[in-house]
């Protein structure tokens, strides 16, 4: 069971922080004003918080598209719209088909995933339920992902759940141009 998300600010985003987000990402396809000027309110979580993520996002060694498979399905499990979006546009760019994408929030049997990327969304689910990955879904990441590959899985799945935990209970909204939670009619069928 999940409470209600705010359905508007809880914490207003800095006018000036968002003005200066807005300019910076102009040329960009990125849009992310709300979230940076919301999380101005405390400069050290969010330093410490966008280190953590930005190193998840860049630094690591598993592939894009298994790394947005994990966020995605924790935002999802966090009922998180706002990172659902963001990662949404970040799964596009890694590869992952509308469908794909749709079929992130159904049960895994509906999928017709590949065994790593089914073993990725069961650690996502694991963690999200017991923060601790079971036997057997450690065994299937095993088989396709090296220990330290593992622990960044864990990593990005940990750090997303902060991330949603915030965005929630601060009521962060969609900034203009991200998607929300994606259509049943964009399902076809995952890989």
């Amino acid at each position: 069971m999940h409470l209600r998300r705010p359905a508007t600010p809880r914490v207003e985003p800095i006018p000036e922080v968002a003005a200066k987000a807005r300019a910076r990402m102009a040329e960009s396809p990125a849009n992310a004003v709300n979230v940076l000027a919301t999380m101005a309110h405390n400069k050290v979580i969010s330093r410490a918080v966008g280190r953590f993520a930005a190193t998840v996002l860049t630094e690591g060694a598993v592939p894009a598209r298994q790394r947005e498979l994990v966020i995605l399905r924790m935002g999802w499990n966090c009922q998180a719209v706002y990172e659902f979006g963001q990662h949404t546009l970040f799964g596009r760019d890694a590869g992952l088909e509308e469908a794909e994408i749709y079929l992130v929030t159904r049960p895994l049997g509906e999928g017709g995933w590949s065994d790593a990327d089914r073993a990725v969304l069961q650690a996502a689910d694991d963690l999200y339920t017991d923060d601790c990955l079971s036997d057997a879904t450690w065994r299937d990441l095993g088989a396709h992902f090296s220990v330290p590959e593992v622990m960044e899985i864990i990593a990005a799945a940990g750090c997303y759940r902060v991330v949603s935990s915030l965005l929630n209970s601060c009521g962060v909204q969609l900034d203009e141009g991200v998607p929300g939670w994606p259509a049943p009619a964009s399902a076809g069928g995952g890989r």
